[in-house]
């Protein structure tokens, strides 16, 4: 990996990292909020009674993002760029992530929503395809 390849792969890494690990943290700290907020956008939709099972999956995924990120940088950051496996899983990972959220933002007729998620899939799938 070239020395730019390097710090923009580590930069991206370290963008998902603090996206998912923060929004992690907040689902976290108002749990009941969260489900009660995300009840009522889905009222109208299939997964209305899958609220809480949902938003949990969308933690562990995110958290698991957030750390995958944290480490692939440093791994990268530490070996020159030799050694990126976290990094990669971290990205694809990321990407599964947001393509959770899209969906459920397309059933949730959020357009505005699925549109915002997009602009975080495109360092993601930058990402993917670095590593």
């Amino acid at each position: 990996m070239l020395p730019n390849q390097i710090y923009a792969v580590s930069i991206i890494l370290i963008f998902l990292a603090i996206t998912f690990l923060q929004s992690g943290y907040d689902k976290i700290a108002d749990w009941k909020g969260n489900v009660e907020w995300l009840k009522g956008h889905f009222s109208q939709t299939f997964i209305r009674n899958q609220v809480p099972a949902s938003l949990a999956l969308i933690l562990v995924t995110e958290v698991l993002s957030g750390v995958f990120c944290v480490v692939g940088a440093l791994q990268i950051l530490i070996t020159d760029g030799h050694r990126s496996d976290f990094g990669l899983y971290g990205a694809i990972l990321s990407c599964i992530t947001l393509l959770f959220l899209l969906f459920g933002q397309r059933i949730a007729k959020d357009y505005d929503g699925a549109r915002t998620i997009v602009i975080y899939f495109i360092p993601a799938i930058l990402a993917v395809y670095w590593l």
